[in-house]
């Protein structure tokens, strides 16, 4: 087996105890179709779902949608051939919101990009049912992560440097992980860069960055409350690692929940009505804005984030937007796959 690096995998037992072509396909000899698509993760395991704080909102299917989730065809899908030898494959659970995937998963794919001119920056998604959904309704290809490292071999990749855009190290990230070991002998090296929310920097820093974002709020009178997803699995710990720090550097009206687990609505709506607050202002801590957002926080059914909150007599200002789309944000992915090509030069 050739060189394989991994960065940072033992961090999942440490972290908590410290503060072109859209339709591009490859030929038969070597090769990416439609089918091998499909054929690669039939069902999406619904723990390594809530680990990415993303959503499996391609499971509502074309005939239920009423809304325009925007053009498509503006997205890079970055399923490209003529790689080259050194390839940056950007591995994301995905949305099928076209506008909040290229404003997100494309804008970190973009930074990676500029960031790193000597690798060809492709995508992997982990969600067949939205690659497949997608496709049915907008006739767009994505790569799945077999697809992918196919293509990566096909085309001859020598140095192989895998950056996830998942929030935290949990079940799929370490999915990802055995997949891509299977590919290890078809490259010289392969190195992973780490999630989000992986050290205790990395804590500090999307704490700076969602305060910043949000300062205009800050007046006092306002609760602050951001929806992960959520996750049974020990990684849902990183929720709770983002309040205490929050509230230990002096932000205590800034609120951490989830939609999937806890911290629950509940657990938010209790505290925010312990404080003498007037208004809510609710946006997604994920790297997406995409069905949760739109609707479990946003949604106008009587059990949103916004109605519950609306219900209580506050008034209530949603942000749609995902992490992706915040430059502070990018740079911490930039900087975990520089510490990932580092790794293997």
């Amino acid at each position: 087996m050739k060189k394989l690096t991994i960065l940072c995998l033992a961090m999942a037992s440490t972290l908590f105890t410290a503060c072109g072509d859209n339709n591009s396909s490859v030929s038969e000899s070597g090769s990416v179709s439609e089918s091998s698509v499909s054929e690669t993760v039939a069902e999406t395991e619904s723990e390594s779902e809530t680990e990415n704080a993303e959503e499996s909102d391609a499971e509502t299917s074309e005939d239920e949608e009423n809304y325009d989730t925007g053009d498509a065809s503006l997205d890079n899908v970055r399923n490209q051939n003529e790689i080259g030898e050194n390839e940056l494959l950007v591995v994301s659970f995905g949305t099928s919101f076209n506008d909040s995937r290229r404003l997100t998963i494309g804008a970190i794919e973009n930074a990676l990009e500029t960031a790193f001119p000597d690798y060809s920056v492709r995508r992997g998604f982990t969600a067949d049912i939205i690659i497949d959904h997608v496709k049915r309704r907008d006739d767009v290809l994505i790569d799945n992560v077999k697809a992918s490292l196919d293509r990566a071999v096909a085309n001859e990749v020598k140095n192989l440097v895998v950056q996830p855009t998942h929030l935290m190290n949990g079940l799929e990230y370490n999915d990802i992980i055995d997949e891509v070991a299977q590919y290890s002998d078809a490259f010289e090296k392969v190195a992973f860069g780490e999630p989000l929310l992986t050290s205790d920097d990395d804590f500090k820093r999307v704490e700076q960055a969602i305060v910043d974002w949000t300062a205009e709020y800050d007046d006092g009178k306002t609760a602050i409350c951001f929806m992960g997803h959520g996750t049974e699995a020990e990684s849902n710990g990183v929720y709770q690692k983002m309040q205490d720090l929050l509230i230990a550097d002096g932000y205590e009206n800034y609120f951490i929940g989830t939609v999937e687990a806890e911290p629950s609505i509940d657990t938010i709506l209790a505290k925010v009505k312990d404080g003498e607050y007037e208004k809510v202002v609710l946006e997604p801590l994920m790297v997406v804005c995409g069905d949760h957002a739109n609707n479990d926080m946003a949604g106008d059914e009587e059990d949103s984030w916004k109605s519950v909150f609306e219900a209580e007599g506050y008034e209530v200002e949603c942000i749609l937007r995902g992490l992706g789309e915040n430059e502070d944000i990018r740079q911490i992915y930039v900087d975990h796959a520089q510490t990932a090509i580092d790794s293997i030069k």
